[in-house]
């Protein structure tokens, strides 16, 4: 509990630095801060989309508030890790390809932009069908990413 406690706080404190525009090494003092960053904001951001999968698999009943609200979370979260991957910020579990093949990890950056905007239009439509569909196809883009840039 307070690893999640801490997690939740780190990820919103982290959404001052937002409001103004800045390089990432002028946000975080050390690198090391930029990896505890963006490691945060991705596990709140992973544990909101993983509340989402008992519903799509039908293994819990359909409530579209919830849904809703934990889509509307994913979506600003996922707006939030990327100026933590800045120069100088290499380590935690990101591959170096990150920095070496930056369009291809922007590129992964926008898909998933992407493929949560749909998410979150199947869940402002209500629609469970819709929102499987985009669920999978955000959980394809996680799993590209993943599979590119990070080390397990």
């Amino acid at each position: 509990m307070k690893r999640l406690l801490h997690v939740l706080s780190v990820a919103c404190i982290a959404v001052a630095p937002m409001l103004l525009p800045a390089t990432a090494a002028a946000q975080f003092a050390k690198p090391e801060d930029a990896v505890k960053y963006r490691q945060s904001v991705l596990t709140v951001m992973s544990n909101h989309f993983g509340r989402l999968a008992p519903v799509v698999r039908g293994q819990q009943p359909y409530d579209p508030a919830q849904v809703k609200a934990d889509v509307a979370l994913v979506a600003t979260l996922s707006k939030l890790p990327w100026s933590a991957f800045g120069p100088g910020t290499e380590g935690g579990g990101a591959r170096p390809a990150v920095w070496a093949d930056n369009a291809k990890f922007k590129q992964g950056q926008e898909r998933l932009h992407a493929d949560i905007a749909k998410l979150v239009a199947a869940a402002d439509a209500g629609d469970l069908a819709q929102v499987r569909t985009a669920y999978g196809a955000v959980g394809a883009s996680c799993k590209a990413c993943h599979d590119n840039f990070r080390n397990r």
